[in-house]
């Protein structure tokens, strides 16, 4: 299909626009990335510092907090999973890497999955792999969002763990990388058995200075405990949030470029066929002359005497003269003796 400047006007109005939008959401990208990368980064320290409180308590007491298994519960029941996407597009592979990672991480696990989507992006992916969705959260659009979220998920993922609906719990989520990139991972939050107890008391103390815990050993092993859930939970979520912002990013720096080549093309071309429609004018404009000229020449010859300007100019006392002598004599100007003579010369 040939291209006409009205339609290449109008793609390149498009682009424009299209590129003013990629700009916005970079502009979006990079401005929120900041703040959840510093919130991963804080979080990194905190959540280490829970360890080592859970540590020094495993440390001192042998670990003494077993699993709860309801009634009629085994290891082949119900697993329940949060998986932490996004709301919006425009991300890449985001949502695709961290679903097909979750679907292919509980198909190996003994048990029924119940799933949790965070994000309506990843929620659709989820529901078209056929997995069983039990609740839908929204994405937070800020640090401060992320404690009521992880407030709700902690609220309803215990309700139905009281129930005895599941006993395991998983959680699914991207971690950023260097640069742009990330990787899926995944994380057993419960439950809390011997194994995960052992694992943290083989932390190792970063002073020569044992620690003691001072309070009543219960106590303090329940609030580490609720916080150590809170900051899993909160760390997940964060770290989806910069691996989102990263991925747009990215992903709408490469389309800025793409945009950039295609405006260059969409130019190019416009030059071409405006520069093509102006030679063909102008080409028409010179054969135009060249006819009237040509045609002109032919003419002058046969002009009577006094319709020729340029020789009314030049020979005026002269073509008198002429006149003159015609008219005693009875003769007139020579002309040409039949049409076939104009003829001719036309």
């Amino acid at each position: 299909m040939s291209e006409t400047t009205a339609s290449l006007t109008r793609k390149i109005r498009s682009a424009g626009e299209l590129q003013s939008v990629v700009r916005t959401m970079k502009a979006l990208a990079a401005s929120s990335i900041g703040q959840y990368e510093k919130s991963v980064q804080a979080l990194g320290d905190y959540y280490h510092t829970v360890e080592l409180g859970l540590s020094a308590c495993f440390r001192e007491s042998k670990p003494a907090v077993a699993p709860i298994k309801r009634k009629g519960q085994t290891d082949t029941d119900a697993i329940g999973a949060v998986v932490f996407g996004s709301d919006q597009g425009l991300v890449g592979q985001f949502n695709d890497v961290v679903a097909d990672y979750a679907i292919k991480t509980l198909a190996a696990l003994p048990g029924n999955p119940e799933v949790w989507a965070v994000g309506e992006r990843v929620h659709a992916r989820l529901t078209d792999a056929g997995m069983p969705l039990v609740g839908l959260f929204s994405v937070p659009n800020s640090v401060q969002a992320i404690t009521p979220l992880v407030g709700q998920i902690q609220i309803e993922s215990e309700a139905r763990r009281a129930k005895g609906e599941y006993a395991r719990l998983y959680i699914f989520h991207n971690r950023p990388k260097s640069g742009a990139l990330y990787e899926p991972i995944s994380q057993r939050l419960l439950p809390l058995d011997t194994p995960w107890q052992n694992c943290l008391a083989k932390v190792p103390w970063p002073t020569k200075t044992l620690p003691e815990v001072m309070c009543s050993e219960t106590v303090t092993l329940r609030a580490l405990i609720r916080e150590y859930l809170f900051i899993s939970l909160f760390r997940a979520c964060a770290e989806s949030l910069a691996s989102e912002n990263a991925s747009r990013l990215a992903a709408m720096e490469r389309a800025d470029k793409n945009i950039d080549e295609l405006m260059q093309t969409l130019h190019s071309t416009f030059h071409r066929i405006r520069q093509a429609a102006i030679d063909e004018e102008l080409f028409d404009v010179i054969s135009g002359f060249e006819a009237l000229s040509k045609r002109s020449s032919c003419l002058k010859p046969w002009l009577p005497a006094g319709d020729d300007p340029e020789q009314n100019r030049h020979d005026g006392d002269d073509q008198e003269n002429v006149n003159q002598a015609a008219r005693r004599t009875g003769q007139h100007p020579q002309q040409p003796q039949n049409d076939q003579d104009y003829r001719q010369c036309v």
